[in-house]
């Protein structure tokens, strides 16, 4: 076992398939004060390619070790590719789906776009969780493959090629925000905030929302009478711990990355 349980403090496992789990850490610990183990399963990446049976594999395998070496009082599923596809629902875990009336509330012309993964746009899940929060028929949904997207963010490009991205960006989605009249995106991979600048910059009348606040509110809620004296992260990866920590240091993370 890496780590023994711990009596009275909540440890949080937080997961996706690499950077993305940033994007959700971040505003946890600004909202909590707990031990966080950040797990980037790098090995699987990307998620949002993978077959259903694919990923239901890769996350219930992970999901088993994370919870036998790691004691953890919460998991949170840092990614919508799996939180929608396999609709895991469990009272430990958190997962993050795309904030529609967030959305709903900020769009003026009615229609919201979701930039997510290829798997997360084609799934059933996502349909259903669509449904699910009945929006008025005057609201148009545009379901828009950001998997190009989410590899600049993965393969560090938005840090060091800011022209490139760019280019990628206002390829993937000038024809789509102009023709169906956008004015608002969901960034439902947890890889797109690091982009948001970038987008904002590109398209200076659209609203791209992030899901980071809203997950750490339920975390809050299931965790604040547990909580640390101050925050503490751990980092593991399924893939090359040397490699990820190059990828961290660019970020200016100088926390140790052990392999899982």
């Amino acid at each position: 076992m890496f780590l023994s349980c711990l009596n009275g403090v909540a440890r949080i496992v937080v997961f996706d398939s690499g950077l993305g789990s940033l994007s959700i850490i971040t505003p946890i610990r600004k909202l909590c004060k707990v031990d966080i183990i950040y797990y980037a399963d790098s090995k699987n990446f990307p998620y949002g390619e993978k077959t259903q049976t694919q990923l239901n594999t890769a996350i219930n395998t992970t999901l088993n070790r994370l919870e036998e070496n790691f004691c953890p009082d919460l998991i949170v599923i840092a990614s919508n590719t799996p939180s929608l596809v396999l609709n895991i629902s469990k009272p430990n875990m958190v997962t993050v789906k795309p904030p529609l009336l967030e959305a709903k509330k900020i769009s003026k012309t009615k229609n919201i776009g979701i930039l997510a993964t290829k798997s997360t746009i084609v799934s059933k899940g996502l349909s259903n969780y669509i449904h699910k929060n009945n929006l008025p028929n005057s609201y148009r949904i545009h379901k828009i493959n950001g998997s190009n997207l989410v590899n600049l963010v993965e393969n560090g490009k938005f840090l060091t090629n800011y022209d490139h991205c760019r280019k990628i960006i206002k390829k993937e989605l000038t024809e789509i925000i102009t023709k169906k009249n956008i004015d608002t995106i969901t960034l439902s991979s947890t890889h797109l905030p690091f982009l948001k600048k970038l987008l904002q910059k590109e398209f200076p009348n659209v609203k791209f929302i992030e899901p980071g606040n809203q997950v750490a509110e339920q975390v809050f809620k299931k965790i604040k009478n547990k909580q640390s004296k101050r925050n503490s992260l751990k980092i593991f990866t399924s893939g090359n711990p040397t490699v990820f920590h190059k990828k961290l240091l660019k970020l200016k993370i100088q926390s140790k990355v052990r392999s899982f």
